[in-house]
Formats: structure tokens, sequence, C-alpha cells
């Protein structure tokens, strides 16, 4: 067997795979679906909230990660790279405190992480999509990953103006391609 076998072998077991558990859960992609649906007309309804929401969110978790760190770094301050440990604690409790605190100037930073955000899955959603291409609806994967792809291309080219409500909106939007994509898929899976 050549390499090109190989791959195309791996291929068709990988996709039998994912049609197996596709049949089997069919119900949690269509509850996970909904559930995506919902919470993204919601962000396209009131983007401004979800984009500040994210900021805000995002801080929290960032502060909380941060005194761990510390916490971890100062109580074993003889591990080896503790300067590291403790400097990675101090930067992430701090950019977390600076969202909490300013979410309105942590909106644009975000904006730029999401756009590298969108465009990460934008691709991982493409390559999933080509993955299950013999599989019905493999299609509604691919435009998935292809409006994220495009939203991280209109977000670098807007970022300045509109950063205030376009990244609610595009997670909204992307959040009900992402459901309605699940939705098609479980129901045609179903067993």
């Amino acid at each position: 067997m050549n390499k090109l076998d190989n791959i195309n072998t791996e291929l068709k077991h990988m996709q039998q795979q994912m049609l197996t558990y596709l049949q089997i859960h069919w119900r949690l992609f269509l509850a996970e679906g909904v559930f995506f649906i919902i919470l993204g007309l919601c962000a396209i309804v009131v983007p401004q909230f979800f984009t500040v929401a994210i900021v805000v969110f995002l801080g929290w978790i960032l502060l909380f990660a941060g005194m761990v760190h510390v916490s971890r770094a100062v109580a074993f301050h003889n591990m080896p790279g503790f300067g590291w440990w403790l400097f990675i604690g101090i930067l992430q409790a701090v950019v977390g405190f600076l969202f909490i605190t300013k979410p309105v100037t942590g909106v644009l930073t975000l904006t730029m992480l999401m756009t590298l955000f969108f465009a990460l899955e934008g691709m991982a959603k493409i390559s999933v999509a080509l993955m299950m291409r013999p599989l019905a609806n493999w299609g509604f994967i691919l435009f998935s990953g292809v409006t994220a792809l495009v939203f991280a291309l209109i977000i670098l080219i807007s970022w300045s103006e509109s950063a205030h409500w376009l990244l609610g909106l595009f997670l909204g939007v992307n959040m009900v391609f992402l459901g309605w994509s699940l939705v098609k898929i479980s129901l045609h899976h179903k067993a």
C-alpha cells in the first residue's frame, strides 16, 4: 500500500466512525443545535450586551486563573520557572481585572482576538466538513466554516468603527449557523 492508499483508508475509517457516532448520539447533537440557535438569536438581538458580556466573563476567568497561578507560584517558590509562573499569573490577573473594570476598552482587544478565533474556527470547521464530505448535510458545516472566515475578514477590515456591536452580532450569527448545521445533521442521522 502506498501513502495515498493509507490516507484514503484512514479517512474512510474516520468517516464511518463519525457516521456511527452521529447515529447513536443524534439527540445530543439536536439539543446542542437548538441551544446554539437560541443563544445566537439572543446575541443578534442585543449584540452590544453580548459583546460586553463576553469581555466581562473572560475578565473573571482570567482574574481567577491569575490568582491561582500567583498562589501556586508563591506556595512553591523553589519550583523551577517560579518567575515565569508568577509573571503569567500577574499578567492574567491584571488583564482580567482590566476587562472587568473597563469592558468597553477590552472590547477592542477582544475583538481582535475574536478575529483570530473566527479565522481558526473557520479553518477547523472546513477541515471537519471535508472529513464528513460523503455524509449527508456536510455542506452546512462547510458553510459555517466559510462564514466564520468571512466574519474574520469583515472584523479585520472594520474593527475600529464597529467593535462595540459587531463582535456580539457575528458571534450570534456564527452560533445560529452552527446550531442549524447540528440540527440538520442530527435529524438526518437519527436512528
